[in-house]
């Protein structure tokens, strides 16, 4: 399966991301760089990075949103193809409009670092599919905007469509309803705080990050 990293100025975790797709797929994937206007020919998931781009000025993830290369994304998304994204690349996905609401900064203003636990909300969906729903497992977070926000009628409709997939177990930013990964009504956009890249290898201290590829993989297969 190919596959594709969009990369901005400012990523920072988009060749951790590059790692665990390689190491599931098989196959090393596209590096697409912002200023491009086209993805590559026949990808067939796209994973927008975690990272600070442009330097989280504005709001984290505005400019990225409006990069040339978003086009694309948004287009491929509407066709279908799943879209990951992963911390700034929740943050990205939301400023772009592809998810509801917003990241704002963390309740307390502190930047959170450290593996959090999650519970699965929703498995029926390709990015989800390798877990049981109510499963808790453990994933790392880094970030200080990873406070998810949205208005009252707007979370109520998330939850009663399905649409939260992941939840954190446990205090971690004051993200409303404990959010903590977020699908798109069709099911095939999900953002994410956690980072489960850095969870692909029992050596990275666990590998439950591991079967979110390998579901996706398997679902897109």
């Amino acid at each position: 399966m190919k596959t594709a990293v969009i990369v901005f100025p400012g990523s920072n975790c988009d060749r951790d991301l590059a790692v665990a797709l390689a190491s599931v797929t098989g196959t090393r994937p596209a590096m697409v760089w912002h200023a491009e206007t086209a993805l590559p020919d026949g990808i067939g998931l796209i994973a927008v990075p975690g990272g600070f781009s442009y330097g989280d000025y504005l709001r984290s993830g505005a400019i990225a949103a409006r990069s040339p290369i978003m086009r694309a994304v948004i287009d491929a998304a509407a066709r279908g193809t799943p879209v990951l994204g992963v911390c700034n690349g929740f943050q990205v996905l939301t400023e772009a409009g592809l998810l509801p609401g917003a990241l704002m900064r963390n309740e307390g203003l502190n930047f959170v670092c450290r593996d959090v636990a999650l519970t699965v909300e929703n498995r029926a969906n390709a990015f989800t599919s390798g877990y049981r729903t109510g499963e808790t497992l453990r994933l790392p977070v880094a970030h200080h905007d990873g406070n998810y926000v949205a208005d009252p009628d707007t979370l109520d409709r998330l939850e009663g469509e399905g649409r939260v997939a992941l939840r954190y177990a446990e205090p971690v930013n004051g993200s409303a309803r404990a959010i903590a990964g977020l699908l798109n009504d069709a099911g095939n956009v999900l953002g994410m705080m956690p980072h489960p890249e850095r969870k692909i290898d029992a050596s990275h201290g666990g590998d439950d990050g591991r079967r979110l590829f390998e579901g996706l993989v398997e679902t897109i297969a």
